[in-house]
């Protein structure tokens, strides 16, 4: 599994980019702050794409009198995989910002609604990734609301390392927590819940991985219409194994709770941060791997190292 590097690292707050945090506390705080940037883009001629909780959308509603430079999307269309939120702000963006018209987003996560700590690591590690995702866009701009009511100073941190810019009182400031540079801190992956199964694979063995993660996942009540999906993302990604690891790799399979996770280890590397997120050309030859992944998969976690491999996590939601 290889890909290139961009050419740019992650943006700073030199960037064109401009990725605000803000931390709030209360609906009269979230609105002073959220209608203030407004106020700037609706003055400066933006559009602005609004994606936050129903009840915020509500809160907003009531302030704006159908403001039609302002447009309201339901992030949850995107589905629940982190991992497709690049290409869904890509859309927007494109869709609001036609010719060369500046686009400002104001994109509020659930954080509260986090079905586990991996899909609240990789909500963090999508924050962390927009930064790459638009750093050669000068035209786009982004408000993050996050309710700090809670007082967790860690999870505030966490955000905020992901963060450039960071607004208070009406105005934005560089962020000194901002991590920046080419590599993010992952959280460690979690070890496999006994008892798992495991098998090695290589090349003419896809059917059998295919049948064996079928026969395990349904073991674990995962529904037909996942099982189809599972069955091609497995395929993808055992694939990219064989192709670009050597010929093999190593597929681990558990339940965890509500959720059916199969695993994927070989000696390949993904250097390419991005892999999976952007949605691929349509003339485009290969390179859909991971992407499919992403849409097919309630949450993928993908770790790739030059001296470890890679190490590529699919999760499936097993009704209660």
């Amino acid at each position: 599994m290889t890909e290139t590097v961009p050419s740019k690292a992650p943006g700073g707050p030199e960037s064109p980019f401009r990725h605000e945090l803000y931390p709030y506390r209360g609906d009269a705080q979230f609105l002073s702050g959220t209608l203030g940037f407004i106020q700037e883009a609706l003055e400066g001629g933006e559009a602005v794409v609004v994606a936050v909780p129903s009840d915020k959308t509500s809160l907003l509603r009531a302030e704006l009198s159908d403001e039609p430079a302002v447009a309201f999307v339901d992030v949850t269309t995107a589905g629940p995989n982190p991992g497709r939120l690049v290409a869904a702000w890509s859309a927007w963006m494109k869709e609001r910002g036609e010719g060369d018209r500046p686009v400002r987003g104001i994109g509020e996560t659930a954080w509260h609604q986090a079905r586990s700590a991996a899909h609240l690591s990789e909500l963090r590690y999508h924050e962390w990734l927009l930064n790459r995702a638009f750093a050669h866009s000068p035209t786009w701009s982004m408000l993050c609301p996050y309710d700090a009511a809670d007082e967790d100073q860690d999870a505030l941190r966490s955000l905020s390392r992901c963060h450039p810019l960071i607004r208070r009182d009406g105005q934005y400031a560089t962020n000194e927590e901002y991590l920046g540079g080419n590599e993010y801190a992952f959280d460690v992956l979690s070890a496999p819940c006994d008892p798992f199964q495991e098998l090695s694979f290589t090349q003419g063995d896809l059917a059998a991985i295919r049948a064996k993660v079928s026969q395990c996942a349904s073991d674990a009540g995962v529904s037909e219409t996942k099982l189809a999906r599972l069955a091609v993302a497995v395929t993808e990604i055992a694939t990219n194994s064989i192709r670009h690891a050597g010929g093999q790799g190593t597929l681990r399979t558990w339940t965890q709770d509500t959720t059916f996770l199969c695993e994927f280890r070989d000696s390949g590397f993904i250097a390419d941060a991005m892999a999976g997120r952007s949605r691929p050309d349509t003339h485009q030859i290969g390179g859909r791997g991971l992407w499919l992944a992403h849409q097919l998969c309630d949450l993928v976690e993908i770790r790739s190292t030059r001296d470890q491999g890679t190490t590529v996590r699919l999760h499936m939601d097993v009704p209660r």
